[in-house]
């Protein structure tokens, strides 16, 4: 007879590539594609297919220990099994840490989203209502965590090749009757105007438009199949690139890189001279949906975690209740409520630009994340030939995306508050370690 907890896994392989579809596809690449376009210009393109193959390495590796050794804690459990107590313990605090950071920024933008239609609603009312909607999808339970991310992955690539549709018309002449000349030559200078420098920096907003692999993560341990989660997460990588390149290259194909706007959606200023009355409105539904549906990903990540923290006695034990039918784990669900309610707190009261560094440190320590996945593969799975090659590879490009900040004066803080972080973390693990090695005595 099989066990309860076996008949829950009823997600098939393709189920979570639409998940991960839904988790990753978010304003990292709606907003933060601008961005790096102005660091690199048409050289994003590159920036994106290495930040494509980074992110498969790592996402393959994860699958892979799942595959073997599914384990509820995802990530933290390999580490924990690789390096002992202190790489479980270390790993799941780094990880809750930044998404709760990154939740605050997130709901203030979806906030920010929302005032283009709602201009005279205070922007705190709105992040407040998206918050209570994000726990709401978290009370469904996996499944219905699962079909609005399926749906909300649908509606994300609907409006990228609707953007992709309008864009081919546009290029080919059919809209306002011309042709379209390319804005940029396939001339060294004229793809990295910036530089090597500039391409380098830019490799960071490019791996930010794929964060969200470490919530497949957790969720391929629902799979039916645990051996399936590598062709799932290499179907939905495949997809996402193609998608994701396909658009920007036309958006450069519309408007000088140059003219792009880090403050506006790449695909929206591409379209703008055509005067399309729908397109800002569908374009602000997609910005909205994106962070919406990350936001989501993010809380049932964090509360998944906390819940294997204190199974391992690296939080307190009455996380680990779960209740109802469902068997939510709703104290945990309580203390993401409590940090929800205080990053968006921190949000709107910190100055914009602080906050900023606070939100970019929290990115590269989902970074520093990914990096610990590859770490742990090489002692849980002891691979070699082909797949050892792959790791060194993922290690390298996650490396020269981390270092790239140096060079950037708007990123460069970030870096040494996810410096601090880790400083703080290890710190308490430090002393943590010792209150281990007295209850093992």
């Amino acid at each position: 007879m099989k066990k309860q907890g076996e008949n829950q896994k009823k997600i098939r392989w393709w189920q979570l590539s639409m998940i991960g579809i839904g988790c990753i596809i978010g304003t990292g690449y709606f907003l933060g594609s601008s961005i790096a376009i102005r660091q690199t210009g048409p050289s994003v393109l590159f920036a994106f297919i290495l930040a494509a193959a980074g992110t498969y390495v790592v996402f393959d590796a994860l699958a892979r220990m799942t595959a073997k050794h599914p384990a509820e804690g995802s990530f933290r459990s390999y580490a924990k099994t690789a390096y002992g107590h202190w790489a479980g313990f270390s790993n799941g605090w780094v990880y809750w840490s930044s998404e709760m950071l990154i939740m605050g920024s997130q709901l203030t933008a979806l906030g920010i989203f929302s005032q283009f239609w709602f201009p005279k609603v205070p922007l705190w009312v709105l992040a407040s209502v998206f918050g209570v909607l994000g726990l709401i999808v978290i009370l469904t339970g996996v499944s219905g965590f699962e079909r609005f991310e399926n749906i909300f992955a649908v509606v994300k690539v609907a409006a990228i090749v609707m953007f992709i549709i309008i864009a081919i018309l546009a290029v080919s002449g059919v809209l306002n009757g011309q042709k379209e000349s390319p804005s940029f030559a396939f001339g060294f200078q004229e793809l990295f105007p910036n530089g090597l420098v500039g391409f380098w920096t830019a490799l960071i907003f490019a791996f930010y438009a794929f964060g969200g692999i470490e919530v497949m993560g957790i969720m391929a341990n629902e799979l039916k199949e645990p051996k399936e989660a590598p062709k799932s997460g290499k179907i939905m990588l495949l997809s996402l690139t193609v998608i994701y390149i396909a658009s920007l290259w036309l958006a450069l194909h519309l408007v000088a890189w140059n003219k792009f706007s880090t403050d506006e959606s790449p695909f929206i200023l591409a379209l703008d001279k055509y005067h399309i009355a729908f397109v800002p409105h569908v374009f602000n539904g997609a910005l909205i949906i994106a962070g919406f549906s990350t936001m989501v990903a993010s809380l049932y990540a964090i509360t998944t975690i906390i819940v294997s923290l204190a199974k391992d006695g690296d939080a307190p034990k009455l996380f680990t209740k779960k209740t109802g039918k469902r068997e939510l784990p709703l104290r945990a669900l309580c203390l993401t409520t409590s940090g929800l309610i205080l990053s968006i707190i921190v949000s709107l009261l910190l100055p914009e630009k602080i906050y900023e560094y606070f939100t970019t440190a929290a990115g590269l320590m989902l970074l520093y994340t990914w990096l610990f996945i590859l770490f742990s593969y090489k002692k849980v799975m002891k691979p070699s030939g082909l797949q050892l090659v792959k790791r060194y590879i993922g290690l390298l490009l996650i490396l020269l995306a981390v270092s790239g900040t140096l060079f950037d004066k708007s990123s460069r803080p970030g870096l040494f508050i996810s410096l601090g972080f880790l400083l703080l973390i290890g710190l308490i693990t430090l002393s943590m370690k010792k209150k281990w090695k007295q209850k093992s005595a």
